[in-house]
């Protein structure tokens, strides 16, 4: 096969991964950011209605009443409020670990895994840039070799696809860089603020098994 047709069809296909990539890439954003929102209180003042409401209904021994309230709530501090309630009969240190257990392993983890996703997508976009530069230099540079003299435009497709493809995994990784950066901080605020919700409850959880 002609090295001209072979680098025009990987180019091809270095647009189509790049593109790939992208589309990826803002998809596991849109699920990290819905799903960090899903679980995380909008501010403290939210939480600490929620967790007044639960005391109020432990204090009074009315566990059925509290696992209501946290029944169907998909945010982090009231599935694990109901997970707690509901295995009381196991005892409060026992409660405590698997409280703390499954907000690492079922919130943390899961978000954790979703932005390798991301991560792997900005590491990879640069490189299949580079790749397309590659393909795109080694196409001028098989024109310059078989022609003795080359006009500028006959040029102009490879260097284009070198540039392009370059440019475009820098466009895809760069962004991603600032939303991973942002999702971090939204995370953090969101496991502060389940561990000082945790904290509270944990105490109040306590004084009611005694």
């Amino acid at each position: 096969m002609d090295l001209g047709i072979l680098t025009n069809i990987v180019a091809q296909l270095a647009y189509i991964a790049l593109a790939s990539l992208a589309l990826w890439g803002a998809f596991c954003i849109i699920m990290i950011m819905t799903r960090v929102g899903q679980k995380r209180f909008k501010n403290e003042a939210s939480q600490t209605e929620f967790l007044d409401a639960i005391d109020a209904s432990l204090s009074k021994g009315r566990f059925d009443e509290a696992t209501e309230i946290c029944d169907g709530d998909p945010r982090a501090m009231c599935q694990l409020t109901w997970v707690a309630i509901t295995n009381r009969k196991l005892g409060f240190d026992k409660v405590k670990l698997m409280v703390i257990d499954r907000f690492q392993r079922d919130i943390l983890a899961d978000l954790e895994h979703r932005l390798t996703w991301v991560n792997t997508v900005i590491k990879s976009a640069p490189m299949v840039g580079l790749f397309g530069t590659v393909i795109g230099m080694m196409g001028a540079f098989d024109k310059l070799a078989s022609a003795e003299n080359v006009k500028p435009d006959q040029l102009a497709s490879d260097i284009s696809v070198a540039l392009v493809t370059t440019a475009s995994g820098l466009a895809i990784a760069i962004p991603l860089v600032l939303c991973v950066t942002m999702i971090n901080v939204r995370i953090r605020k969101m496991e502060d603020l389940v561990s000082a919700g945790l904290t509270r409850f944990l105490d109040s959880f306590r004084t009611v098994l005694k």
